[in-house]
C-alpha cells in the first residue's frame, strides 16, 4: 500500500512538472514572437491619381430570338410530292417551296380551317357593317344637336355619349374581327398542301425529300407546326436578356450595349437597347425584366437560341482621377474616404466619387493627380523582408493562427 500510495505521488508530480514545463515553453514563444514583432513594419499596398476612362455598366445574362431566320412551317399532314427549292436559292414571299398530297387528318384540317376563315370574313364583313351604321347613327345625333354647344341638355348629352360609345364599340368590334381573320388565314395557309415562303431571302436547313411523310403532332390544344427549312433575309439579330429588379430603372432605350455570345470564341458584339419590358416576370420569387439588345451587325454564325451576355453601358467619362475600387472606404453614414501616403505617412481623406466600373472609380474632387493612395496593407518583417505571419504554438492541436502588427 506504502508503495502504491508512493507511486501516485511520484506521477502526480510528473504531471505537474510537465505542465509547468508547457507553460514556460509558451511564454517563451510569445515572448520571442512579440520582440520580433517590434522589428515589424507595415508595408502598403498602393495606386497613383491617373487620368483614365471610366465605363459604368450592368451586365446580364439571355440569349439569342432572332437572327434573321424565319421558320417554314406546315401543319399539313400526308407525303412529300414535291420539293421546288434548294438550299441557297433565293426566293420571293409566296413562292411554293413543297407540296403535299394530304391524308385524311390533313383534309380534315385543311377543310376546319377553311371553314373558320369563311366565318371569319364574314364576321369582319358584319363589323364593318355595324361600324357604318354607328357612325351613321352619330352623324345624325351630331345633326341634331347642332347649335346647341352652349346649352345642351342633359338629354341631349346623354343621347350623344351613348351614340358615341356605340360608335367605339363598333370600331373596336372591327379590329377585333380584322385579328380573326389574319389568324383564320395563316392557319389556312399552314393547313394547304401548297407550302409557302412565309418571306423574301436565302432557302436554308431544307429538311424534307419527295416521299417523306409528315405527320402532324396532335394535342388538346390542337396541332403543332412542323418546320420543314427556314429562311435566312436581311436585318440585324435580337437578343432578349433578363436584368434584375435592381438594375432595371438605370435601363433606357438607345443605350449603347456590347455582347458576347458563348458559342462564338474571342468576339465581342456591339449593339443596343430597343426596348424594355417593365412588367416583368416572377420565378420562384425572382423577378427579372426582359430587356431586347439589337446587334449593330449580323454575322452567319449567330444562330436562334444561342446564349449569350451582355453589358448595357450606362455612362462614359473619359480623361477623369481614376483610382482602384479596393481604395474606397465607405463609412455606415454613406460617406466615401480614401488612406493616402503623404511623405511616407498615412492620412484619411474624405472624397466625392461620380461614376463607377468593375474595377475603378471616377473621383469628382478630394484628390489630385499623381496622389498616392492606399489599396491594402500586408505586415512584413524588416529582417526577413517577407510577410509576418505568426503561428499559434497551439495550432498543431487544432488552434487558429494570429496576424501580429
Amino acid at each position: 500500500m506504502n508503495v502504491l500510495v508512493k507511486l501516485k505521488k511520484l506521477l502526480r508530480t510528473r504531471s505537474l512538472l510537465v505542465a509547468v514545463l508547457f507553460l514556460v515553453v509558451v511564454g517563451v514563444f510569445w515572448f520571442i514572437r512579440y520582440k520580433s514583432s517590434k522589428n515589424g513594419k507595415v508595408v502598403y499596398q498602393t495606386a497613383r491619381v491617373e487620368r483614365g476612362t471610366v465605363v459604368s455598366s450592368i451586365s446580364a445574362s439571355g440569349s439569342i430570338i432572332s437572327s434573321n431566320f424565319i421558320s417554314i412551317d406546315t401543319t399539313a399532314s400526308g407525303v412529300v410530292k414535291e420539293v421546288f427549292v434548294k438550299e441557297g436559292q433565293k426566293v420571293y414571299k409566296g413562292q411554293r417551296i413543297a407540296r403535299i398530297e394530304l391524308d385524311m387528318e390533313g383534309e380534315q384540317r385543311l377543310a376546319s380551317a377553311y371553314s373558320s376563315l369563311i366565318s371569319a370574313d364574314n364576321a369582319l364583313a358584319s363589323a364593318n357593317n355595324s361600324l357604318r351604321q354607328a357612325q351613321a347613327s352619330l352623324e345624325k345625333v351630331y345633326d341634331e344637336i347642332k347649335g346647341h354647344d352652349s346649352d345642351e341638355t342633359f338629354a341631349m348629352k346623354e343621347t350623344r355619349t351613348k351614340a358615341e360609345v356605340a360608335k367605339d364599340n363598333a370600331y373596336n368590334s372591327l379590329r377585333s374581327a380584322q385579328a380573326s381573320l389574319s389568324v383564320a388565314s395563316y392557319n389556312y395557309r399552314l393547313a394547304s398542301p401548297d407550302i409557302l415562303a412565309p418571306v423574301s431571302g436565302v432557302v436554308g436547313s431544307i429538311n424534307i425529300v419527295p416521299g417523306m411523310v409528315l405527320g402532324s403532332v396532335s394535342s388538346q390544344s390542337g396541332s403543332s407546326s412542323t418546320r420543314v427549312g427556314v429562311i435566312k433575309f436581311e436585318g440585324l439579330p435580337v437578343a432578349s436578356f433578363n436584368v434584375s429588379e435592381v438594375d432595371i430603372s438605370k435601363v433606357k432605350e438607345g443605350q449603347k450595349a456590347t455582347i458576347t455570345i458563348d458559342s462564338i470564341f474571342g468576339k465581342t458584339f456591339t449593339g443596343k437597347v430597343v426596348a424594355v419590358d417593365r412588367v416583368g416576370i416572377s420565378s420562384s420569387g425572382v423577378t427579372n425584366y426582359p430587356v431586347l439588345v439589337q446587334f449593330d451587325n449580323s454575322v452567319p454564325e449567330i444562330l436562334p437560341n444561342m446564349s449569350a451576355s451582355v453589358n448595357i453601358i450606362l455612362d462614359t467619362k473619359a480623361d477623369v482621377l481614376v483610382i482602384p475600387n479596393s481604395a474606397l472606404v465607405t463609412a455606415g453614414d454613406g460617406s466615401t474616404s480614401v488612406r493616402v501616403l503623404k511623405n511616407g505617412k498615412e492620412e484619411t481623406l474624405s472624397v466625392v466619387v461620380g461614376i463607377s466600373s468593375d474595377t475603378n472609380t471616377e473621383i469628382v474632387s478630394g484628390l489630385s493627380e499623381g496622389d498616392t493612395v492606399v489599396t491594402g496593407t500586408v505586415s512584413s518583417s524588416s529582417t526577413q523582408g517577407g510577410a509576418n505571419r505568426s503561428v499559434s504554438p497551439f495550432s498543431s492541436f487544432g488552434g487558429g493562427g494570429f496576424r501580429m502588427r
